[in-house]
């Protein structure tokens, strides 16, 4: 499970959604192939009802032997490579955690971000493994880990950003043509800066695209994300701009984000976490985690409780 390198050109909510991220093996096309072996998967579908105990879910995993993660094609967070094999810092965090769990395999189930927590709580895979911010709304529909990361936002303009468009704020000023993620948080954020038009594309190459062919003039997407996806092209038409700070009702937003559960599974959350927390202890998440662009910024020490609360 080695990171994304190169993008084939040939070829996130406030929650954050999602996406088939690249036109590359992870694009739309390829989460179509791929999510039949996750459909194949859906067959051996555990029951799970909330009996108080916590849940069995840990148990039968041990038993089967293979964790099914949800991701949704999107780099960094979880994707299917060019090899036809699961990557991203998700699933690699999650490879760690659950063979010290006694879970020795990890399979992946690609869908749309939108339809992750769906694909949850109908049994379809067994945890999301797709980076997802963890807020007030989703916390009453799952379970979540403490976030493995905490991010801001950051946007794709043309070379020289022509228009200096470094805040949600300036978009609204500009009329810059915006476009951002299906179902992403920037959506939101970019409304609450008063921007009027939002188009929505299926993944951050799309929006690169985009802007390369001026159809926009600004893609939003997370910092790490923008990033990856203008160092991995080799765009000399565009540019990411440094991190750009969301506002919510006058106030500076940092989302984080989480692997997420089945409100019965306790358990198996609370194991999940315990593991987290020795890694990042010692310094093995972030050794975990660089490889997909992420540095000490993006730790953090928050937990899902806080991020919960209205």
């Amino acid at each position: 499970m080695v990171p994304e390198q190169a993008v084939d050109n040939g070829s996130r909510s406030r929650g954050r959604p999602a996406i088939s991220r690249r036109l590359m093996l992870t694009g739309t096309a390829a989460l179509a192939a791929t999510g039949a072996v996750g459909a194949a998967s859906g067959c051996s579908r555990v029951a799970t009802a909330d009996t108080g105990d916590g849940g069995q879910l840990l148990q039968q995993l041990r038993a089967r032997g293979t964790v099914r993660l949800g991701i949704a094609g999107e780099q960094p967070y979880g994707y299917i490579g060019k090899d036809g094999e699961i990557t991203g810092s998700a699933p690699a965090i999650a490879t760690r955690i659950f063979k010290r769990l006694g879970v020795e395999r990890v399979e992946p189930f690609p869908t749309e971000f939108g339809s992750l927590i769906f694909g949850l709580n109908s049994l379809q895979f067994d945890v999301v493994a797709a980076g997802m911010y963890i807020n007030p709304e989703r916390c009453e529909q799952v379970l979540f880990a403490d976030p493995e990361y905490q991010m801001k936002d950051a946007f794709i303009v043309p070379a020289g950003n022509p228009k200096n468009l470094r805040s949600y704020a300036d978009i609204a000023r500009t009329g810059a043509r915006m476009a951002t993620g299906i179902g992403y948080a920037e959506i939101d954020y970019a409304k609450e800066a008063g921007v009027k038009k939002i188009d929505t594309l299926p993944d951050q190459l799309a929006g690169l695209l985009a802007v390369e062919q001026g159809r926009v003039d600004v893609f939003a997407g997370t910092a790490v994300t923008v990033r990856n996806v203008v160092e991995q092209t080799g765009s000399t038409k565009v540019e990411a701009t440094d991190e750009v700070t969301p506002y919510v009702d006058g106030k500076p937003v940092v989302d984080v984000g989480g692997f997420a559960f089945r409100k019965p599974e306790r358990n198996l959350r609370d194991a999940f976490n315990r593991e987290l927390h020795k890694m990042k202890r010692s310094g093995e998440l972030l050794d975990i985690m660089r490889p997909f662009g992420f540095t000490k910024d993006q730790m953090t020490s928050l937990t899902a409780e806080e991020k919960c609360r209205p």
